[in-house]
């Protein structure tokens, strides 16, 4: 089954880390993404660009509407995903508590629902 994990964290506070811890950081992630590129469980994944850069997009009384920036002001933005495939929920949990950013904010974890 295949499950996105949603990589959470406040932007600001990322900023502001030292260039090292930046690098450290970094580097954990390269070494996870290669181990579950190695295990088979890997589908996907990338890092967003900041909030800053995001459009929301609606359509009301059929025309289109756009606002910079997300829908919602929270503590945590949306920084990365992961989509992976587990066996089961508990693999997938198993596998995003190993994301090194589940130090710093939080990780999503949810089952993907195939269109077809």
């Amino acid at each position: 089954m295949q499950y996105l994990l949603m990589i959470y964290a406040n932007e600001s506070e990322f900023a502001a880390m030292a260039p090292a811890a930046l690098t450290a950081m970094s580097n954990e992630y390269g070494d996870f993404t290669k181990a579950i590129v190695q295990a088979g469980q890997f589908k996907a994944g990338d890092r967003l660009k900041p909030t800053a850069t995001a459009t929301t997009v609606r359509i009301r009384d059929g025309k289109t509407l756009t606002t910079d920036g997300p829908f919602a002001e929270t503590r945590e933005q949306l920084g990365g995903y992961y989509l992976v495939d587990a066996k089961n929920l508990d693999e997938a949990i198993a596998i995003a508590a190993r994301i090194p950013g589940a130090r710093h904010g939080s990780i999503e974890v949810r089952p993907i629902w195939p269109l077809m």
